[in-house]
């Protein structure tokens, strides 16, 4: 990377943590204010996002009509701008502030039980609400290990892991590495986070149904239930109306989902996500373009 482009990325840098800690004052309420406007103005526009929120929506749910489709992609926008928008509170403020934002926790004791296990337990945070604050719930019940993809802003990277690591959670790679990691904090029993519905590389990865659907679908969740035994969960933070705050949501994930054979589990994994993802379908990160590539190795005219 040259110097003018270093440069660049530290000025974005900046901007960004500005933004963040603008954000971070906010009430809660009027962060999602902002987000609702931000939300609204990106489906008026017909951006990019919209686009492809609209193309997904009508991909998985093609039981609804036209005009349905549009008002969830409408809402699923706003939901989304609104998660941008209270990261600076999340991030920035003190963990024991973030968790106040935590109204009550659904299926506390599902994670309670599998901690006792002592076999380790790996934890599928889709991107539906606030998974950043997810992260920081599980690293106040047990040491925690995340799978992560650096970020494209690349000179942000140091910054987020910070932001992420605050309780003592580790930070783990999408690399041979990484995984390693996982694997050794499952063998100490520990809580391995995942986000199970981002698309893995070609080798790593299977076709199975998300909303009936196929989508590539990644097969590292079943080899590491399979090798360590450890217990497979699920988790999301639900918005709250009116700036209330947030519900966390702890599940069993689908029995299978550890299955030997990998098209089994794959679509033991993707139904999982969904069945988290219908209880708040307006909240789950639709701009994502989930189906991109297809199994006879071509990608996705829909996509353009």
């Amino acid at each position: 990377m040259c110097k003018e482009d270093v440069a660049i990325q530290n000025v974005k840098v900046v901007l960004l943590k500005t933004v963040l800690r603008l954000c971070s004052v906010l009430p809660l309420r009027v962060a999602h204010g902002l987000g609702s406007c931000l939300g609204k103005l990106a489906w008026i526009r017909k951006t990019e996002s919209a686009r492809i929120t609209r193309t997904n929506l009508g991909l998985c749910f093609p039981e609804l009509t036209e005009q349905q489709l549009d008002d969830l992609a409408a809402a699923s926008l706003i939901e989304t701008a609104k998660t941008a928008c209270e990261l600076g509170r999340i991030w920035i403020r003190t963990a024991p502030q973030a968790l106040e934002h935590i109204v009550r926790v659904n299926g506390q004791e599902i994670l309670d039980e599998a901690l006792k296990n002592n076999k380790g337990v790996i934890v599928l945070a889709p991107h539906l609400g606030n998974w950043e604050l997810c992260g920081l719930f599980l690293d106040s019940r047990s040491q925690s290990t995340y799978l992560y993809k650096p970020p494209k802003l690349a000179a942000f990277e140091e910054a987020m892991l910070t932001y992420r690591g605050r309780l003592g959670a580790k930070l783990a790679p999408t690399t041979a590495k990484g995984v390693a990691m996982l694997v050794k904090a499952l063998g100490r029993g520990e809580i391995i986070g995942i986000l199970p519905d981002q698309e893995p590389n070609w080798d790593s990865g299977v076709f199975a149904p998300f909303f009936g659907v196929d989508a590539l679908t990644m097969t590292l969740v079943a080899k590491l239930a399979k090798r360590t035994e450890a217990s497979v969960l699920s988790i999301f933070a639900k918005r709250l109306a009116n700036g209330e705050g947030f519900e966390i949501v702890v599940a069993k994930a689908r029995e299978g989902i550890d299955n030997v054979d990998l098209d089994l589990a794959a679509r033991a994994l993707n139904g999982t996500v969904e069945g988290c993802v219908r209880q708040a379908p307006s909240q789950y990160q639709w701009e994502y373009r989930r189906f991109k590539r297809q199994a006879d190795g071509t990608k996705n005219s829909l996509y353009r």
